[in-house]
């Protein structure tokens, strides 16, 4: 006598496979009944209040406000060309080390710490010397140049 070629597990495919057809198939027939599946388009619209939320209701007419189209701007302003005396800072040398060739200049009117290098040095400077100097945005922040001796 011969076995049966199905085995249980295919059995249990099987079975499953009819199940997610015949679920399928209510559903199908259930979104049919219940009205056709789409919605009116009142119910998909959405709108924007006044305060840049989305509602699903039309904004109130009152609250509308009226801009005039040429006082928007578009893009980044110009920069006004800055006057190169107040580019220049006044400061006292905080620490200088000669032989590694660096150090500290203490602004005198923020009273922050800003790095000097050897290379960005016009005049010779030490501790205590007043100095009048630029500032530069460095890889680890502002760094001191054009560093001159000052009053």
């Amino acid at each position: 006598m011969a076995k049966s070629q199905q085995t249980w597990n295919k059995k249990e495919r099987e079975k499953k496979k009819q199940k997610d057809k015949q679920d399928k198939a209510e559903k199908m027939q259930e979104r049919k009944s219940s009205g056709g599946g789409s919605k009116k388009m009142e119910d998909m619209m959405a709108y924007i209040d006044e305060n840049g939320n989305i509602v699903d209701s039309p904004p109130d007419p009152s609250k509308k406000r009226e801009y005039n189209i040429e006082d928007i701007v578009i893009g980044v302003p110009k920069h006004e060309a800055v006057d190169p005396a107040d580019l220049l800072r006044k400061g006292v040398v905080s620490f200088f080390n000669e032989s590694k060739g660096y150090g500290f200049i203490r602004d005198l009117q923020t009273g922050e710490s800003v790095f000097v290098h050897v290379n960005g040095l016009i005049d010779a400077v030490k501790e205590n010397s007043r100095v009048v100097f630029e500032t530069e945005r460095g890889p680890r922040g502002m760094n001191a140049v054009r560093v001159k001796l000052g009053q």
